[in-house]
């Protein structure tokens, strides 16, 4: 791992800490910079910290956590093998949905995760981490669905939370996550491909060899 990956995400880490750009963090107990695998090929995006995120500091560890993990081990990995944030990183109160201008707040912090991970392939779990890249659509019309750009894929899913509350979303939640592997591994052979030369402008006409103009009659 690089150092500089290190230095960056960990001195990001502590701006989030005490940040104090947005109302979020005056009624929480810890911000949640993320966790995981600082090498990872994988981003996984949520929404934004519950209330046991809130308790320790780290995202995903309660229901929605517990969840992850199953859909993780139904691909053979675990989540020391992925790096997980959110869009938000102090809890919203009574687990409220993210307001704008919050996530606004928070969006220097996720692109700079971001730029430092450089992920292959980045889940988004939830409407609000997909309207990033997926904007103005419903999920459920593009869960599943992965976009190839810059250099690697997005792939949209419903939140694990969305999942336990509605047990008829798990079969495509499953579906859709087994698919993670095929698609990383696209990503693989996008990037190994040489780029695709631009096609060279014409050469300049000389004036001496172009046709005669013809004089119109009219």
């Amino acid at each position: 791992m690089s150092e500089d990956r290190s230095e960056q995400l960990n001195a990001l880490a502590a701006q989030i800490k005490v940040c104090q750009a947005c109302r979020l963090h005056e009624k929480t107990r810890n911000a949640v910079p993320g966790a995981g695998d600082l090498n990872a090929e994988i981003l996984f995006i949520g929404e934004g910290p519950g209330e046991n995120e809130d308790i320790q500091g780290l995202p995903f560890v309660g229901r929605s956590g517990q969840y992850l993990d199953y859909l993780l081990n139904l691909i053979t990995m675990k989540r020391s093998q992925v790096f997980i944030t959110n869009v938000v990183k102090h809890r919203p109160p009574d687990n409220r949905d993210p307001l704008p201008d919050e996530m606004e707040a928070c969006k220097p912090f996720l692109d700079q995760q971001i730029a430092a991970l450089d992920p292959l392939l980045i889940v988004t779990l939830g409407r609000f981490s997909m309207a990033r890249y997926f904007p103005n659509v419903k999920i459920t019309a593009v869960h599943g669905k992965p976009k190839y750009a810059d250099d690697r894929a997005y792939y949209p899913l419903f939140h694990p939370a969305a999942a336990l509350r509605n047990p008829g979303l798990r079969f495509d939640m499953e579906a859709d996550v087994k698919r993670i592997p095929e698609i990383l591994a696209e990503v693989k052979v996008r990037r190994a491909q040489p780029s695709k030369p631009q096609d060279a402008p014409p050469p300049p006409v000389d004036e001496r060899d172009a046709p005669p103009t013809q004089l119109s009659l009219f």
